[in-house]
């Protein structure tokens, strides 16, 4: 299928944020909508996720985003008829430290404001729910009973079928390679197919957005990070009922997968792309660090009973995009008439798609609240960026994402 000749929207990559923002401005009443992706719809990064889903944040504004993720989660098959393989088994944090209980408690109490259910447990309350291999190590636990994970292609074509169901287009194997802009606006898509006319651009292009921007003159710091996790063998005491666990201590998460477990983590020193560099031929789907996957291997079975002959299945990475300040960047480019950003999702673009799919709804009203507006790509225009120093930034969110938030140690809320 060809672009079309002529259209009032076009949303630039077919992954997860590409196709959520395509059903919300669907059903938000906007028409003419097509979605480009050069490869397949959810064939990249996107793909790759680990799916969960996780409500606890350090900021209400982002646990508000997490939840209206979730309230979408809950209703999709409903109302597209393709199920998202949405899993709504809670999720447990673990505390090892003390600095990390007093962690918990600040994000409990956010939660509280932003209306979110959270619970702390007793140690003997988390054994009954997951086999630990030492229990005297867990200082406290916080219980969100409506968090849970899914299956990052089933979520995309859900969202997918309901666009379809309600006119959007999409175009697959679809490079765009510029965009036409005349008196201060975009005004066309260019493809190998020809170019055509378009009213508003949307750039959720993932970790090539950066390069997608790049065509109509404008530098971003979006940076690919890499993110990994291996998928074991066959266990025992873990099964579809198992909620997701974080243990923030040892940089590690875990759910159910098959009849195994799915151990991913945030690596202390980790592997990025120069935001400068990347270009339509980046590959984006790692080989297998088995020196990184092997310390998350080596925590999981020091922490988990039962699972140390499980072995390896499989290994999953990509590159997920972070931005220096580790927020999203979102809404319309100043100066530039019809040119819409989503991306820079911090590796929160499945877990977060919907509500993030809100924000982009948002911004492209006359009356965006102060917190869209703070996400405008319009901060990174200011004066001009230094790649390698925007690399570095973003590589140190990726590293420092379960570090001990600022607010447990009495400083600031951050947005993670």
């Amino acid at each position: 299928m060809e672009p079309a000749r002529d259209s009032a929207l076009t949303i630039v990559g077919g992954g997860i944020i590409g196709c959520a923002v395509a059903y919300v401005l669907a059903q938000a009443g906007y028409r003419d909508i097509q979605v480009l992706e050069r490869s397949q719809i959810c064939g990249e990064t996107s793909s790759r996720a680990a799916g969960l889903v996780g409500q606890v944040r350090t900021s209400v504004e982002r646990t508000k985003i997490a939840m209206a993720s979730v309230a979408m989660f809950q209703s999709l098959e409903e109302k597209t008829g393709v199920t998202p393989d949405w899993v709504q088994s809670g999720s447990l944090r673990l505390a090892l430290t003390p600095e990390r209980v007093v962690e918990f408690d600040q994000m409990a109490r956010v939660a509280a404001i932003a209306g979110l259910e959270v619970q702390r447990l007793s140690v003997d309350e988390v054994s009954e729910m997951i086999p630990l291999a030492k229990p005297e190590a867990v200082l406290a636990a916080l219980w969100c009973p409506t968090d849970g994970y899914l299956q990052p292609n089933s979520l995309a074509m859900s969202y997918v079928a309901g666009a379809r169901q309600l006119g959007v287009r999409f175009v697959t194997n679809c490079e765009v390679m510029g965009f036409g802009v005349r008196d201060g606006a975009v005004c066309s898509v260019i493809t190998p197919d020809g170019e055509f006319a378009t009213e508003l651009v949307i750039n959720a292009a993932g970790p090539w957005a950066g390069w997608v921007a790049r065509m109509v003159g404008l530098e971003l710091p979006i940076v690919p990070v890499r993110h990994e996790y291996f998928i074991t063998g066959s266990t025992t005491g873990y099964g579809s009922g198992v909620p997701v666990l974080r243990v923030p201590d040892e940089r590690i998460y875990v759910r159910p997968e098959l009849d195994g477990l799915l151990c991913g983590g945030w690596e202390a020193q980790a592997l990025s792309m120069n935001p400068k560099e990347v270009d339509e031929g980046s590959r984006m789907n790692p080989e297998a660090d088995w020196e990184v996957m092997g310390e998350f291997a080596s925590s999981l079975t020091t922490l988990f009973a039962g699972v140390s002959e499980a072995g390896v299945r499989s290994t999953v990475g990509g590159f997920p995009a972070f931005t220096p300040d580790g927020r999203f960047v979102i809404g319309r480019v100043p100066g530039l008439h019809g040119y819409v950003m989503a991306a820079g999702c911090n590796a929160h673009g499945v877990s977060g798609s919907a509500g993030i799919a809100d924000l982009v709804l948002e911004s492209l009203s006359e009356d965006p609240s102060p917190y869209v507006i703070s996400l405008s790509p319009g901060r990174f225009m200011e004066g001009p960026i230094d790649p390698d120093e925007a690399q570095l930034q973003a590589q140190r969110v990726y590293e420092n994402y379960y570090a001990v938030a600022a607010a447990a140690q009495g400083g600031a809320t951050i947005g993670l």
